[in-house]
Parts: structure tokens; C-alpha cells; sequence
């Protein structure tokens, strides 16, 4: 396990190293990457040889209604690399954000996802995307290694087996592989 000393992009290639590392000691084939620009699973071009990897994005919507954050070039590019993309409604916020904005109250998922932000806001990530993955069909049930981070870049892994979004509470967080010490 390893703690890196603060949060950000400055890990990302460690990160991907232990994770990568960590999906081959294990036998794990699958490896779940969140992104927002595409940044991260860039890096991961070499290993989509020997591991399946899952690229999580941002919904559409998420920084401007109607858009996707993730560039259309930068899109076909990791697919081309055998990557595939997830593009879903997040499962820790979705409707259910909308909701409490609205009525101004705190919600169940709400609650889960600050949670899980205790750990770090990429251990959010990293179980909000396997998540989405496994709903979309892209990973099968069972151990998965996932990247998150915090802000832009990787700074967090975990091996966790994903439950379905009706079953979240099922998800378990098997090994920590790293991620920042909190402020």
C-alpha cells in the first residue's frame, strides 16, 4: 500500500504503475479508469494489450448541459486502443443531487458517496465508476482493479468487487493499492 504525501495529477503515473502492477499479481484482467478529459487512460495505451480496460467519463451534462467532456478524438483514440467507454448517469449523484438541490435536504446516495469521501474523494471514484461499469456491461462481477483521483489525474486505486447499482451496498473494497494522505 502506498500513501502519496497530498492529493493530484502529480500521482498519476505511479498510480497506473501499482495498478497495473497490482491487476497482473492478482489475475485480474479488468482495470477501471475514471476520467473527465481522457488524460489518464492515455497513459494506459501500452497495457491494453494485456489487461481489458474500462474508461469511465463524465455524464453528459456534467460541466455543460448537452456536452461531453470527454473529446471525440480523444474518444476513438482509446477505443482504438481496444479501450472500452462508459458514458452513464453517475450512480453516487444523478437524479438524486437534482433532487436535494431542489428541496435543499440530504439524501441516502448523497450520504453514501460523502462517506466514502472520508477515505478520499478517489476511493468515491473508484467505486462510483465499477459500478457504472458493471451496470453498463463492461466488466463482468467479481475483482476489478479501479482508478479515481482527485481533481485531474489518478491518485487512487483499489481491487474492489462492484455490485450493481440496485445492490450498491454490496460493493466490496478488497485491497487499498494506494492514495493521498488527506489534508
Amino acid at each position: 500500500m502506498v500513501y502519496f504525501d497530498k492529493p493530484g495529477k502529480q500521482n498519476t503515473e505511479r498510480t497506473l504503475q501499482l495498478a497495473v502492477q497490482a491487476a497482473k499479481e492478482e489475475g485480474i484482467g479488468a482495470l477501471v479508469v475514471a476520467t473527465g478529459s481522457g488524460y489518464t487512460p492515455l497513459l494506459l495505451k501500452g497495457a491494453a494489450k494485456e489487461l481489458d480496460i474500462v474508461v469511465v467519463t463524465h455524464a453528459n451534462g456534467y460541466r455543460e448541459s448537452g456536452e461531453q467532456e470527454l473529446p471525440a478524438q480523444v474518444r476513438r483514440e482509446l477505443q482504438d486502443c481496444g479501450m472500452a467507454i462508459v458514458t452513464a448517469t453517475h450512480v453516487l449523484s444523478g437524479a438524486e443531487r437534482g433532487i436535494s438541490k431542489k428541496f435543499s435536504g440530504a439524501y441516502p446516495v448523497e450520504i453514501m458517496a460523502h462517506t466514502l469521501r472520508m477515505f478520499g474523494q478517489g476511493t468515491k471514484v473508484c467505486v462510483e465508476c465499477a459500478v457504472m461499469a458493471l451496470d453498463c456491461g463492461a466488466i463482468r462481477p467479481g475483482p476489478v482493479v479501479c482508478v479515481g483521483g482527485t481533481g485531474r489525474g489518478a491518485d487512487t486505486a483499489w481491487i474492489l468487487r462492484p455490485a450493481h447499482a440496485a445492490n450498491i451496498l454490496d460493493t466490496k473494497l478488497d485491497r487499498l493499492i494506494c492514495k493521498p494522505l488527506l489534508p
